[in-house]
């Protein structure tokens, strides 16, 4: 392999590499999000009940005590001792209340128990230090919120593992004790629970659940709050209370009462350990249990960065898009009145057509047919670049009046267009490439805004031929609805950066102004669109000058034509990038064309599988049919774009059925390109021409009563 070919290819499997990873950890960061944010329940503890068959529960559990060991010798449970209370808190930590309920705590002089939450630990590590910095108890809540009694054993283990891990992580330390989400006193687990605290202990966990319940979730007001939570008797109590899940100012109103209450009757305060008599759980964690813990914290936060940052980027892709809608149907509305603007006097001095063509012999004869045939005076060059298909045997001997035949050795498009050029007997030439057919009028539709001396360039209105198949429709539609609606925004604002060859008129003198057609990009038409009006020439868009064009038939052509069209459109505006900060006609392609460019062509598309990802992420994580909703407005206004564009053009609506079906498959090879074209020219590689491939299919060109409603 040539060391040359080696530059070539290696960026491509690079850049392909490189993106592939950058979707997987952004799916990654995305599915890490929505666990810990979004399947996670938000119903308070107490407001669910326990239903389902308890049999299966041992006596000793169901009569015992709030704090059980389910060993499976024999399971075991622990009464508080009497007159002694321990208040815990679950849900935490907020950073709103669960400051408030430890200042508050230290002021009374009290110590309790807090299972926290594993995600919330991890948004606010410092609150778990300083709950366990001032000798309460820390416990697990799980890492999500999630009922253990109702998900399935993997998830479990997850739950558990996880709220250890970041624990360790935020506090270095770890903890036995656990309370399950939902749950409330021993008499009402149900089998399902007790499968689920089984589940616990194997994991070495202790449940810890309730024998009163403030029901401070309810917001019952301060006095209802101090009354449930008021013992009624000198039975020893573990309190449910909260620090977190909305406003806690009833539970801070209802501690400050309760705390001194229950002193005067001579309650003593403690931690669940304490409380129960069992030596403290806590213990430390080790160096790597640490590490691993802070390595989930970071993973956790750099996740909801990712999603912050992706919704901005939303934001800016929307925003995108909208903006593109309104001004390209605007302006097309404007430039719609302007249909029939006189130029001035008809111009009806003969034009020199010029047909650049290398292996063109499936096509050559109907494209050379149809300029023959127009009703405006013209003399045909077709220019053979070193075909060795007998292109111009071909056109040779069809003897058509009019047609000369150029033969060169091959040199690619630009010098076979400069050949045409200089053997050019008139002013006004119009390039067209090999595969394309011109309606009989075209020509003298295309020439007509040269009565304008400022005219230097014209381009005419591309159509798809082969529009038969998916492929072909959804080309017809980019066409119809993507480059010409363009074209007319465009042309309102005097910066158009692209003749297309299939269709294209020229000064010859202003093509030899700037030195004929340049090969140093892909996109020569691209590049010299731009050189003219860099050179103070106004190009304009002619609807009715209408050609008919072969499409990629097939995916794999289609993304190498469009692989070569972006990439050279790059090299364009790169080459170009000097009249972002001129005057004139070279300031508006600059400032408005490139521009314009740069957002719809270049970052709209690269910001395509972040909304990709984004929807995916929704239909998992989100609301499905807000997705969908958001989904079908965008296609929406898609629509209505396609149908005015259709209705300017004078095309039946009818392909835009497949509208949909495009957002799936053509659209994510079109920003593919685009992504591919951008990483390319970042590598600095250099790609070599790629000829389409021709299908011979347009004969004869259709007549304008074919191609309108």
């Amino acid at each position: 392999m040539s060391r040359a070919r080696r530059a070539r290819q290696v960026p491509l499997r690079t850049h392909w590499f490189v993106l592939t990873m950058l979707l997987v950890c952004l799916s990654g960061a995305l599915l890490l999000h929505g666990y810990t944010n979004h399947l996670f329940g938000t119903t308070p503890d107490g407001a669910v009940a326990a239903t389902g068959a308890h049999d299966a529960v041992p006596a000793a559990v169901v009569n015992g005590g709030p704090l059980i060991d389910a060993g499976s010798a024999s399971p075991r449970s622990a009464k508080p001792k009497v007159k002694t209370i321990a208040i815990t808190f679950d849900d935490g930590p907020d950073p709103v209340w669960t400051p408030k309920v430890l200042d508050l705590l230290r002021a009374q002089g009290v110590k309790a128990t807090f299972f926290v939450v594993g995600t919330e630990v991890a948004a606010h590590p410092d609150l778990a230090r300083r709950i366990v910095a001032e000798g309460h108890q820390i416990g697990v809540h799980t890492f999500t919120h999630a009922n253990l009694s109702a998900v399935p054993g993997w998830r479990r283990s997850l739950e558990l593992r996880q709220s250890q891990l970041i624990l360790a992580g935020a506090t270095g330390v770890s903890t036995p004790l656990l309370r399950p989400p939902y749950s409330s006193e021993p008499s009402a687990l149900t089998n399902a629970d007790w499968e689920a605290v089984k589940h616990a202990r194997d994991a070495g966990y202790l449940t810890v659940l309730t024998t009163q319940d403030s029901e401070d979730w309810r917001r019952p007001g301060t006095t209802q709050v101090i009354a449930n939570s008021m013992p009624k008797s000198t039975a020893g109590q573990v309190l449910l209370m909260h620090d977190a899940g909305g406003d806690r100012t009833e539970t801070l109103a209802a501690l400050q009462k309760l705390i001194p209450a229950l002193k005067a009757r001579n309650f003593q305060f403690a931690t669940v350990s304490d409380t129960v008599g069992i030596p403290l759980p806590i213990r430390e964690a080790s160096l790597v249990e640490r590490g691993r813990g802070l390595a989930a914290i970071w993973a956790i936060r750099l996740s909801d960065g990712a999603l912050t940052i992706i919704t901005w980027l939303l934001y800016a892709a929307g925003a995108l898009s909208v903006l593109r809608a309104l001004t390209t149907i605007i302006a097309a509305r404007r430039h719609a009145r302007e249909r029939y603007w006189s130029w001035g006097d008809p111009v009806t001095e003969p034009v020199t057509v010029i047909v650049p063509a290398y292996n063109e012999s499936a096509g050559i004869e109907a494209a050379v047919r149809s300029l023959v045939a127009s009703d405006h005076p013209v003399e045909v060059i077709v220019v053979d670049d070193g075909s060795t298909d007998g292109t111009a045997d071909l056109v040779e001997s069809l003897n058509l009046p009019g047609v000369r035949v150029i033969r060169q050795l091959n040199a690619g498009k630009p010098a076979a267009l400069n050949t045409g050029l200089q053997a050019s007997s008139y002013e006004l030439v119009v390039m067209v490439d090999g595969d394309t057919v011109f309606e009989p009028d075209a020509v003298r539709m295309l020439v007509q805004p040269f009565a304008d001396p400022s005219v230097g360039a014209v381009s005419g209105n591309a159509k798809v031929g082969n529009r038969k198949g998916l492929l072909g429709r959804w080309q017809h539609i980019e066409y119809v609805v993507g480059f010409n609606l363009d074209r007319r925004l465009f042309d309102l604002a005097e910066c158009m950066p692209t003749v297309p060859g299939a269709v294209g008129g020229f000064r010859r003198s202003a093509l030899e102004r700037i030195g004929g057609l340049s090969d140093v990009t892909l996109a020569e038409d691209t590049d010299l669109t731009m050189a003219l009006c860099r050179d103070g020439w106004r190009v304009v868009y002619e609807e009715r000058a209408r050609a008919w064009t072969e499409a990629p038939a097939s995916l794999g052509a289609l993304w190498r034509q469009r692989y070569r069209w972006c990439y050279g459109t790059l090299q364009a505006m790169w080459k170009h990038r000097g009249a972002w900060v001129q005057r004139g006609q070279s300031g508006k392609l600059g400032r408005r064309g490139l521009t314009y460019l740069l957002l719809f062509q270049v970052l709209l598309p690269l910001l395509a599988p972040v909304v990709d990802v984004f929807a995916v992420y929704g239909l998992i994580f989100l609301d499905p049919l807000r997705v969908v909703l958001v989904w079908a407005g965008f296609l929406a206004v898609q629509f209505g774009m396609g149908v005015y564009a259709f209705r300017l053009d004078g095309e039946s609506a009818g392909p835009l059925w497949s509208l949909p079906l495009q957002q799936f498959v053509y659209r994510q090879l079109m920003y593919l390109v685009v992504i591919q074209s951008v990483f390319t020219a970042l590598a600095g590689s250099r790609l070599r021409w790629q000829r389409m491939e021709r299908y011979g299919s347009l004969d004869v060109p259709p007549s304008p009563a074919d191609a309108r409603p």
